[in-house]
């Protein structure tokens, strides 16, 4: 077994580390990480392998022979397993099956003959990043522990990309840190004996598309009966989001199985027409051993709650800001209730659902059946036919739409949603607050990035499942370690490598259609929760709480740009924020996105108000 050096351990929901070559290079740059608080590792030699912060419940280690590996987050996979895994082990390229096999959400991590090799999840969120730090590649699960190490700086250009309103693949995965290198999901990273090279190995690849609804639904329970098992199993108090919707109640009624005790939550909307309580409060009736706990919806905290206030060392900005205040606010009464864990149903939209971008094959493959569906779509989302038309007709590659839209930065957004919806995804924009240097440095990203950009996958259907994911992820891994932060870790099951999976595999002609809400996940719930209960067949939007949020808040915000780091580094007009702060009822406001620019400004204050320790380089 490596060694295990103790020192004060935090709490579970927070395992970040980094993992460093057997090589006396490496250990003396561990050293930098190893400070009150952390924990280490070791090789065989003695020399630091993952030094960093894990909750005992969170680490799983073995070696034998040759080998050393480490599986750090949520899985069951025990010692006995992973020793006769190591035992085996021959080659590293024979881990993609052992990642690819296991439930849950984890790091993996291996030894080999002096090899490392370090993996995440597919759906990115639990990441990989990489540096040289005086001649050795040191690996880490964040950006900013390899950025303090190197004693680097944000990179202007990388802000400016982050200002577009979305930011599409693959320029969202590059770090904000100068000298950082970001490892695709697909990846795993592999250092070399002597630590100086790294190179990437693909392990995972998204399944084919081709399981019926009758086939896929009891595989999609059984991923997701797991990865919720794997949480509750053990017992005690855990905490559940009840909204009302369909997959935060899929996940209540499977917690509600196991031996844990289950407190179920719900905060009700503002808008009167929400019916997210009702909702709620019929799968509650369903659940007489739950608690269920309603709060009272005048007192949540709106969007764009406590800006001033983040205080969350991320290594990257995240629109996730806006909801912070909203996802946190109830966590520390549940812990008080005894909670150990808060489970949520995010995800379920991004994989129990699919995109509409399918049809654009599905037109080319089976056009009878594609264009009734279409004609279903046209009528649920308002689509105009010229714009469906044009968007249809659109057959433009990935890296030629990804270069067109770096001409468009400044293009006002589209009325309809139609050309995004059946493409490669929306066009991202820039906004009138930003300055003419910001697009430069966007375009030109965009324009490198088109050089040499492949899809996630050639079935722009597929390609924007895997991205909206994704995004969705990186926002999901941040309020993560903000939950831990207020001691109760949570946990999206949904957004499980397996879970994913199985819904992937589904034929999307069956997982998404105008005619039925959530098909897949009704069908896979169905015997599991009551039928009534799957017969909801729209979800809320909370635009009040957005619309409300930005009026009451707007003091905040026009702080927020008084002083603005953004504009200090000339990427946005400040006087242009300010007017808007103090006019957010004017009409301009309703298609300018501001997320994307707050993000950015909240994580530059953040990162301003905390301390910078010397690197370790030199």
């Amino acid at each position: 077994m490596p060694t295990m050096h103790e020192s004060a351990v935090t709490g579970p929901g927070d395992a970040h580390f980094a993992v460093f070559p057997d090589r006396g290079e490496a250990a003396a740059v561990a050293r930098f990480l190893n400070r009150p608080g952390t924990r280490v590792l070791t090789h065989a030699s003695g020399r630091p392998w993952l030094v960093g912060h894990w909750a005992d419940t969170e680490i799983t280690t073995a070696r034998a022979g040759r080998a050393a590996l480490a599986v750090v987050g949520s899985c069951p996979v025990g010692r006995e397993e992973l020793e006769r895994r190591a035992a085996r082990l021959r080659d590293l390229a024979e881990l993609d099956a052992l990642g690819r096999s296991l439930p849950g959400s984890f790091h993996l991590v291996a030894a080999l003959d002096g090899q490392l090799r370090i993996q995440g999840t597919a759906s990115g969120l639990r990441l990989v990043f990489h540096a040289p730090v005086d001649g050795v590649q040191v690996a880490a699960t964040s950006a900013d522990l390899l950025a303090a190490t190197l004693g680097s700086e944000p990179d202007t250009a990388q802000l400016a990309v982050r200002l577009l309103w979305p930011v599409p693949h693959p320029l969202y995965e590059t770090p904000v840190w100068r000298g950082v290198e970001a490892v695709s999901p697909e990846d795993a990273l592999v250092i070399s004996a002597d630590g100086r090279r790294a190179r990437r190995s693909r392990w995972w690849w998204p399944p084919e598309p081709v399981r019926s609804l009758a086939r896929g639904a009891p595989l999609v329970r059984e991923a997701l009966a797991t990865a919720v098992d794997l949480r509750t199993r053990q017992g005690g108090v855990v905490s559940c989001d009840l909204s009302g919707g369909l997959d935060s109640t899929s996940v209540c009624f499977l917690a509600a199985r196991s031996p844990a005790s289950v407190v179920a939550a719900t905060w009700p909307g503002r808008d009167p027409a929400d019916a997210d309580l009702s909702w709620a409060r019929q799968a509650a009736d369903h659940l007489p051993d739950v608690a269920h706990v309603v709060w009272d919806a005048d007192a949540s905290a709106l969007v764009y709650s406590d800006l001033l206030r983040v205080d969350d060392l991320l290594d990257e900005p995240t629109i996730g800001v806006m909801d912070r205040s909203r996802v946190l606010q109830q966590l520390p009464w549940l812990a008080g209730r005894g909670s150990r864990l808060h489970l949520t149903g995010i995800g379920g939209d991004h994989v129990a659902w699919c995109s509409e971008a399918y049809y654009h094959r599905l037109l080319r493959t089976r056009p009878l059946f594609a264009l009734r569906q279409l004609r279903g779509f046209r009528a649920l989302w308002n689509w105009p036919l010229g714009a469906t038309v044009r968007a249809l007709a659109d057959v433009r590659p990935y890296p030629v739409w990804l270069a067109h839209s770096a001409r468009g930065l400044r293009t006002p957004l589209p009325e309809s949603s139609v050309a995004g919806a059946l493409g490669w995804g929306p066009a991202p924009r820039l906004f009138p607050w930003t300055t003419r240097e910001t697009e430069r440095l966007a375009r030109r990203a965009l324009l490198e990035a088109a050089a040499r950009a492949r899809p996630l996958h050639p079935d722009r259907g597929l390609h924007t499942d895997l991205e909206a994911i994704r995004t969705c992820t990186r926002v999901i891994r941040q309020w993560e370690r903000a939950a831990a932060r207020t001691g109760l870790p949570m946990a999206s099951p949904f957004l499980d490598d397996r879970v994913i999976e199985a819904c992937l595999a589904v034929r999307p002609d069956q997982r998404v259609t105008p005619w039925r809400y959530k098909p897949l996940l009704t069908e896979a719930m169905r015997g599991v929760v009551p039928d009534v209960c799957l017969r909801r067949a729209n979800k809320a939007e909370a635009a009040m709480d957005a619309s409300d949020g930005l009026r009451r808040h707007r003091g905040d915000l026009l702080a927020l740009w008084t002083g603005s780091r953004l504009e200090r580094l000339g990427l946005v007009d400040g006087e242009a924020l300010r007017r808007l702060a103090q006019r957010p009822s004017a009409p301009g406001l309703r298609d300018a996105i501001l997320y994307s620019t707050i993000a950015c400004e909240v994580w530059l204050r953040v990162r301003d108000r905390a301390p910078h320790p010397k690197s370790a380089v030199g």
